[in-house]
């Protein structure tokens, strides 16, 4: 949830990218979607494990790179998936990536329009090429649902998004809990 509210900035050989993310979702070690569930470590969730401000770059289904950023300590297994992202800056060159104006509304359109590259896996999201900026509190209100695209843990209420945003990839059904705020 602290994500909320920050732009995520990729600076690529074609040009500087960024988005508001203004949806994300957890997954926690003892969560049956996790990737770290059971502590399986391996070659393709081995970053997961890594410091916290490590991108976790894995690609889904065999088709769509995802980007979750590790949030907790070394070993934990534990990292938040950005799924959505009002875009900022380089608009145009988001719309040549995905090849229509839908840009970051889904996890897998965000790292398309954002050029994120699998080779990106384990880079430190707090400076580089990729990275995190901090922004104060997001001005809309922040809520909690339940998780999407998975077939385990949907009722975990650990998908965060800003309220209304028009860029989130799918309004809630359901709301757990409102007015959340980011514990900085």
């Amino acid at each position: 949830m602290d994500l909320l509210g920050c732009v995520l900035v990729h600076d690529s050989a074609e040009g500087r990218t960024s988005g508001l993310i203004v949806e994300t979702e957890a997954y926690r070690p003892d969560d049956p979607a996790c990737h770290a569930y059971k502590n399986a470590g391996t070659r393709r969730n081995r970053t997961i494990f890594s410091p916290p401000g490590r991108a976790y770059v894995y690609l889904s289904y065999g088709v769509h790179r995802l980007l979750n950023v590790v949030c907790e300590g070394e070993g934990v297994g534990s990292a938040v998936l950005i799924r959505a992202l009002r875009p900022l800056e380089g608009v145009e060159l988001m719309t040549e990536r995905r090849g229509k104006a839908d840009l970051c509304t889904g996890p897998g359109k965000l790292t398309q329009a954002m050029g994120v590259e699998l080779s990106q896996d384990g880079q430190n999201v707090t400076g580089g090429s990729l990275f995190v900026a901090w922004e104060e509190h997001p001005e809309a209100e922040i809520l909690s649902t339940t998780r999407i695209g998975i077939s385990r843990g949907t009722e975990l209420p650990w998908r965060y998004l800003l309220h209304k945003d028009p860029d989130v990839s799918v309004p809630p059904k359901a709301v757990s809990e409102r007015g959340l705020t980011r514990s900085r």
